[in-house]
């Protein structure tokens, strides 16, 4: 069986801004907000990188994203990539995984979807470009 490596992770924040001051300031993390058609979503660099990620193997970069009621308590999450999404979210289904929505596609980055694992964690899946 291949090994797919967690490559992202993910924050909500009420404030982005806020978190984005917190996160710079303290750990000195470059952020790019992007824009409404992208969920005001912002991407996160921890480490020197350039268009194909970072430059230092065995570190990731992440992002926040807005947290809302509607979601409910939210916590801290990985990206795991796959190279098929549509395969792996009939394996998170049959493994007793629940798929939240359909698989998206995120411009220049590849098809993402989420999923609650058996144990009630948040986590997603992205198959890159």
């Amino acid at each position: 069986m291949v090994m797919n490596p967690v490559v992202h992770f993910e924050m909500p924040a009420e404030d982005r801004k806020r978190m984005i001051n917190f996160y710079r300031g303290v750990f000195g993390w470059e952020a790019n907000q992007l824009g409404p058609n992208m969920g005001d979503y912002v991407v996160v660099m921890t480490t020197e990188s350039d268009d194909k990620g970072p430059k230092k193997s065995g570190i990731i970069n992440g992002g926040f994203f807005q947290k809302t009621k509607e979601m409910g308590q939210m916590h801290p999450s990985v990206v795991i990539s796959v190279d098929d999404i549509k395969e792996h979210v009939k394996k998170v289904q049959k493994a007793g995984g629940k798929v939240l929505g359909e698989p998206m596609e995120i411009p220049g980055v590849g098809w993402y979807a989420s999923f609650i694992d058996t144990e009630g964690n948040r986590i997603s899946m992205l198959q890159p470009c």
